[in-house]
């Protein structure tokens, strides 16, 4: 039995969620652009002083399907745009926070439900926080 689920499974590929979180500027999109050898941002524009003062935090999922050695990897990154570029920061991490709790919870009336067979699997699995390299104060 145990070998029937690893060969459905790899048959099958995975699936993995990973949310990028962070000023602008600290090199998100390179590691993740390096992690995985490809170009996820290549249509990106970066917004102007005007843009980023009134910006607000904001979801952006890119997919990508990735396959090595007959293994495939449905990938899709999570960023934040805006996330820590306002001068107040106090509530920036909750649009991070509800679109976090909104995944699980849709995963979990999922799983509870009738039919599971194709349930799809959009739980953040890992959240990589960038921490800006200068002090305040």
């Amino acid at each position: 039995l145990p070998n029937q689920v690893h060969r459905k499974t790899v048959k099958k590929g995975f699936t993995f969620t990973l949310m990028v979180a962070g000023e602008s500027g600290l090199g998100k999109s390179t590691l993740i652009n390096s992690l995985f050898l490809t170009d996820l941002y290549k249509d990106r524009r970066v917004p102007n002083a005007e843009e980023r003062i009134a910006q607000t935090v904001d979801i952006v999922k890119h997919s990508i399907s990735i396959e090595e050695k007959g293994i495939k990897l449905r990938l899709t990154i999570v960023d934040t745009p805006g996330f820590g570029d306002a001068v107040n920061n106090t509530e920036s991490w909750k649009h991070v926070e509800d679109y976090i709790d909104q995944q699980f919870e849709q995963y979990f009336r999922d799983e509870s439900g009738l039919n599971r067979r194709n349930i799809q699997d959009n739980r953040v699995h890992c959240c990589l926080y960038f921490i800006s390299p200068f002090g305040h104060g």
